[in-house]
């Protein structure tokens, strides 16, 4: 039987720009990401502290309102405010299982934490995932407003998982949860070699 080679990679490693392995993984740049996480931070924190003080947000009854304006037929040649066919079936699914009832004071409280996690750096590149979750749905549902910009910062900052919460809770979280940052001099821990007689 052949085997078959790979003749391109051959199992090299393809090495980042020296630009993005700065951005990235380097904690220097976590001053960047400091600045962005906290105004990113703050966005999600202003977008909930209506929702999360609101009854109707509390109980539903917003979310329900909203999702009765996405679903409703369109009049005469007007398009649907979801343009999305398997999208808008999936949100008539919801509104016709009631779940505006949990789904609303989901939506309030996740975005508070989101903003929250952001702003303090704890689990900053699951907070920012999240996020951007949060955001992809809004603009599926119709909604552009500052969906898509907070999306694509969102975006970077999970990229920048690793450095973006450096200063902040993450700098403890992460070294608890075994991601310890080292020194660019500091040596890799050695295997030990198997002995002889085993």
């Amino acid at each position: 039987m052949a085997t078959l080679k790979n003749p391109i990679g051959r199992g090299r490693i393809v090495d980042e720009p020296k630009f993005a392995k700065f951005l990235f993984s380097d904690t220097r740049s976590s001053v960047i990401w400091l600045v962005v996480r906290v105004l990113l931070g703050i966005d999600w924190v202003n977008a909930a502290s209506h929702k999360v003080t609101e009854q109707g947000w509390l109980t539903g009854t917003s979310l329900k309102a909203t999702w009765e304006r996405m679903i409703a037929d369109p009049v005469g040649t007007a398009k649907p405010a979801i343009s999305i066919d398997w999208y808008r079936d999936f949100i008539k699914s919801l509104y016709a299982s009631q779940s505006w009832t949990w789904f609303g004071p989901l939506v309030a409280y996740g975005e508070l934490f989101v903003g929250i996690g952001l702003i303090v750096g704890a689990f900053t590149g699951i907070a920012a995932f999240f996020g951007t979750f949060m955001n992809w749905n809004f603009m599926m549902a119709g909604t552009a407003s500052t969906n898509p910009w907070m999306m694509a910062v969102g975006g970077l900052v999970i990229l920048a998982w690793k450095v973006a919460g450096y200063i902040g809770a993450d700098f403890f979280l992460l070294r608890w949860l075994g991601v310890p940052w080292r020194g660019e001099d500091a040596p890799a821990k050695a295997v030990p070699a198997p002995s002889a007689g085993k």
